[in-house]
């Protein structure tokens, strides 16, 4: 376990999860969709993690080491497994924050374990059991990205599949529904349904902002996007009363390793933090 892993970052993150109810403040993980240079990655963790700090936020930097899902074969997929888990760690040590990352196979859950707080299933990896039973074992915290295929009920599969290999802290991510061939939708009835769903399992739900926006296969080689719907989303989400958002951003997006389309400029997401915290706090007060 890396000395970040043992710093009280992860104790912040693991008392956030232990503790639920109107209490609990609004979590961020956020950070570039795949590592990027480290300079970049520091300039965003830093950023974020002020800004967080300023509101009262709990903060998770979050980047993958691997795109193993990207629509063009000669698009770039990120540093791998061994680097960069070693830039995922050495960034959480120098911004003082917990760290999240995607895992693709099981036989990756142990190594990702012992650098990451938070390890993440990707939508489309949601109901691999190998998978979830490996991330379970590990002790960490589990965040389960809703496959834009399934309705919230059926995650309740996904909650059994874990509990059954240990895992209990568990976190249940909207991303959006498949609506036709181009469009990604949100539902925020079946946002209700997950939240219901979370809140008998003592599971919090997080809002995929930026994922939301994201118009698959736009393009015959890459993702397209709507950005400009990220505020819109974020708000409704809050006011609707998930527990956390998800958010992908980039000092220059189109300078973006990947999801180009849909990261936020970093200088605008302090702005968006404030005016989502004032709606928590809203909530929090009526």
């Amino acid at each position: 376990m890396s000395s970040s892993d043992s710093s009280e970052t992860s104790c912040e993150l693991l008392n956030w999860f232990d503790h639920p109810g109107p209490d609990r403040p609004l979590l961020l993980i956020a950070g570039p969709c795949v590592l990027e240079d480290m300079e970049t990655n520091l300039e965003i963790g830093r950023c974020l993690r002020e800004a967080c700090g300023d509101l009262g936020m709990p903060y998770v930097f979050k980047a993958s080491f691997d795109k193993a899902n990207r629509s063009n074969i000669d698009s770039p997929r990120g540093p791998g497994l061994n680097e960069g888990l070693e830039m995922l760690s050495e960034v959480g040590e120098l911004i003082g924050a917990p760290t999240c990352t995607d895992v693709h196979l099981p036989e990756q859950a142990e190594q990702v374990g012992r650098h990451a707080t938070l390890l993440q299933i990707p939508a489309f990896l949601c109901r691999q059991t190998d998978l979830l039973t490996a991330v379970a074992e590990t002790g960490r915290p589990v965040s389960v990205k809703k496959g834009q295929f399934l309705a919230p009920e059926q995650m309740s599969n996904v909650i059994g599949k874990l509990h059954a290999a240990g895992g209990r802290r568990i976190m249940l991510t909207e991303r959006g529904t498949f609506f036709g061939y181009e469009r990604l939708v949100n539902d925020f009835i079946g946002l209700g349904d997950l939240m219901e769903l979370g809140a008998r399992h003592q599971a919090p739900v997080c809002f995929d902002v930026t994922h939301s926006t994201q118009l698959p296969g736009a393009s015959s080689t890459q993702t397209g996007g709507r950005p400009d719907r990220a505020e819109l989303l974020a708000k409704a989400a809050v006011a609707a009363g998930v527990d956390a958002l998800f958010v992908e951003c980039h000092p220059d997006p189109r300078k973006g390793r990947s999801d180009s389309a849909t990261m936020l400029p970093l200088k605008e997401v302090p702005a968006l933090l404030k005016r989502v915290v004032a709606i928590r706090r809203a909530l929090k007060s009526g």
